[in-house]
């Protein structure tokens, strides 16, 4: 195979993406298979999270994955374009900037909403089915509540303050799930009473959620109804006008705020491509995933029109991932020869939330609401989030679903929304830094530069063990100095006893005269001394001794780490070296963190000293606070007042473009390539 085969992928949604993936994955160290992802915008947009963005409860950003990120360093050249036409006989998608020829051309560009003909819905509703409608929903929203906080007339003011929501399926209640937890928000913010909001729900069908189990379609309703929304069951909407939603009964609602949420069809381009189509803009397909007319043509996503078991295919994400997955298999078998595969749904459930605290699943076969729900919702956004951009989109979801989110909408609450400020913490950060400052200095006192006199850490290491660079007969005769000193010290005291006799014995007469007449007095009153220590000993006695080391320096963790790493390693290091590195470390930390500068790396650095200290058995409990305000300091306190503020956007844009950076997906931010 020396020709080169060109793959176009149109639409980087989740079927788009997926067949990529794995498309490039195979392909990666093939030279002659060129992949091209052609999308009009520069990110991924996760579809179902957009509710949150129309809701207030995360921020824009949160619902876009750059495709830098996801493809960074791989072999997929990802194109910013819109495309216009196809010509399947040619080979060839025209865009905006530029002509795309293709020997195999995966269709994946999405859906729309269907207003399924109903007169006035398409021009007097708003929409939630891409980021634009997002955010119009939640500028809206906010426009609203402000224009009605300065309103007067009342009836105006209750039609501005009715948020009707049409639709009672996944989007819909979602939708209707942050409303009722943003009309909190903004009438602290607005001053108004939540009880002037009115957040409705309309549905044609006697049910919402009918995809659910009765038993959790009735949970969702009644903490709908616990929080005030009125859901209007089987009541079909037949038109719409200016500030008014007309129902089939008869019934007229007002209402400035309009969401259609009742269903979607392909997207117009689909429906405008020259295939075989089926209802609502669905090409037609087989249970490959290939177009029935053109082979070298794939459909996925809600644009595949496969009948599955008699019923038009789901148009979820996991139904997207199995069309993604057939398509780029078959892709491969076409190029490469091999058993070709069939769209198999092997769906792993269902899982709806309703604002950021409560939640209805039924994933796994198991079925479950509240806490558990959440949990199972936010671990499979996680999880697909890992998989297509790794642990750092993971991270960028934990920070905007909890770590960042406000007004404690989370099923967590508000213990761990809150961040604390830089400034709060300087005084810890410059405490910490003056400490392990003179912890080096007081060890340049102690002689540990000195290395004239010797290893001045060889108590570190077990009795008999010799750290490297010492002299062992310098080691004997500091020992031997030590008892001659001690035997000079006993000459001295025998030559002045003598001396001293006389006196002793003169001084004896009278001491014994005063003894004997303090002793009585004296008796007595230590008597009653010592009831009154006994006494306050078994009332006040220590619970703790701080001082104590958290590892005694006998204990067999001590031990252990003793015999394994400073008698089997550090040993064979010349003491000099040792010394002057644990010197170095300590006076770097310091004056690291008495500078903001570098503080994520020294607050590291000072957990690890404090780490390797406790285990050498000289770590008191006293003395922890100093791995707690390391912690405190990773968040980022070098960035007030300190030289943080300029040297880690520095080093998070070279981070952030090193291909170990982009290949494993492990930026700090954004790719800055």
């Amino acid at each position: 195979m020396s020709e080169t085969k060109k793959i176009l992928i149109i639409g980087g949604g989740y079927g788009g993406v997926w067949a990529g993936k794995i498309l490039e994955k195979h392909f990666r160290k093939t030279p002659n298979i060129e992949i091209t992802l052609v999308d009009s915008k520069p990110f991924h947009t996760l579809m179902t999270e957009l509710h949150e963005v129309a809701g207030w409860r995360a921020e824009p950003e949160s619902v876009q994955v750059n495709f830098r990120k996801i493809f960074a360093t791989k072999r997929i050249n990802v194109v910013q374009d819109t495309i216009k036409k196809v010509d399947f006989e040619a080979k060839k998608a025209t865009g905006t900037i530029a002509n795309y020829d293709f020997d195999f051309c995966v269709i994946g560009v999405g859906a729309e909403p269907e207003f399924f003909g109903i007169p006035g819905i398409k021009e007097n509703s708003f929409t939630l089915w891409s980021f634009e409608d997002a955010m119009k929903i939640r500028n809206h929203v906010e426009h609203i509540f402000y224009a009605a906080s300065m309103e007067l007339d009342p009836a105006v003011r209750k039609r501005m303050l009715t948020f009707v929501v049409a639709g009672a399926g996944f989007t819909g209640i979602e939708l209707v799930g942050e409303l009722l937890e943003l009309r909190d928000v903004m009438c602290r913010k607005y001053y108004m009473d939540p009880k002037d909001v009115q957040i409705t729900n309309i549905e044609a069908l006697p049910s919402i959620l009918p995809i659910l189990d009765e038993p959790l379609r009735a949970k969702a309703e009644k903490y709908l109804a616990k929080r005030g929304c009125k859901v209007m069951l089987g009541q079909a909407i037949v038109g719409a006008e200016p500030g008014k939603v007309l129902l089939k009964s008869g019934e007229v609602v007002e209402t400035d705020t309009f969401i259609w949420t009742c269903g979607v069809k392909g997207s117009s381009f689909a429906g405008s491509l020259a295939l075989p189509m089926g209802k609502r803009n669905r090409i037609d397909c087989d249970e490959g995933m290939r177009s029935t007319q053109y082979p070298n043509v794939y459909v996925v996503g809600d644009n595949a029109g496969l009948m599955v078991n008699g019923k038009p295919m789901a148009q979820i994400v996991e139904s997207a991932h199995f069309s993604a997955e057939a398509a780029a298999k078959n892709i491969i078998a076409d190029i490469e020869g091999g058993e070709r595969h069939v769209f198999k749904p092997n769906y792993h459930g269902f899982m709806v939330s309703i604002g950021g605290r409560y939640g209805v699943a039924n994933a796994g076969g198991m079925k479950s609401s509240g806490f558990i729900a959440m949990f199972i919702k936010h671990f499979i956004n996680m999880f697909y989030l890992f998989n297509i951009a790794g642990i750092n989109q993971v991270w960028e979801y934990f920070k905007h679903e909890f770590l960042d989110m406000k007004n404690r909408r989370t099923f967590v609450g508000g213990f761990i929304t809150h961040n604390l400020r830089f400034y709060w913490v300087l005084l810890l950060r410059l405490w910490l830094g003056l400490m392990w400052l003179f912890e080096g200095i007081n060890k340049i006192g102690e002689g540990w530069l000195n290395f004239a006199k010797g290893s001045s850490s060889g108590w570190m290491f077990s009795p008999g063990v010799v750290q490297k660079g010492v002299v062992v007969a310098d080691a004997a005769s500091a020992a031997s100095a030590a008892w001659e000193g001690a035997a000079e010290t006993t000459t001295t005291i025998a030559a002045t006893s003598a001396a001293s006799g006389a006196w002793d014995a003169a001084a004896e007469t009278t001491a014994t005269t005063i003894a004997d007449a303090t002793s009585a007095a004296s008796g007595a009153l230590d008597a009653a001394a010592d009831t009154v220590v006994q006494g306050t000993e078994k009332v006040y006695k220590a619970v703790w001794d701080l001082a104590k080391p958290i590892f005694d320096p006998q204990s067999g963790i001590v031990t252990w780490f003793r015999i394994t790493f400073m008698d089997g390693i550090i040993a064979y290091l010349p003491y000099s070296f040792f010394q002057v590195m644990i010197v170095f470390m300590e006076i770097a930390i310091g004056l690291a963190l008495l500078g903001g500068c570098f503080t994520w790396l020294a607050a590291v650095a000072s957990i690890g000293m404090c780490i390797i200290f406790t285990m050498s058995g000289m770590f008191s409990w006293n003395q922890v606070w100093f791995v707690f305000a390391g912690i405190v300091m990773m968040g980022g306190a070098g960035r007030a007042f300190g030289l943080d503020h300029w040297i880690v956007p520095f080093f998070k844009k070279w981070w952030n473009g090193t291909r170990f950076a982009r290949k494993w997906h492990f930026y700090a931010d954004d790719p800055s390539k």
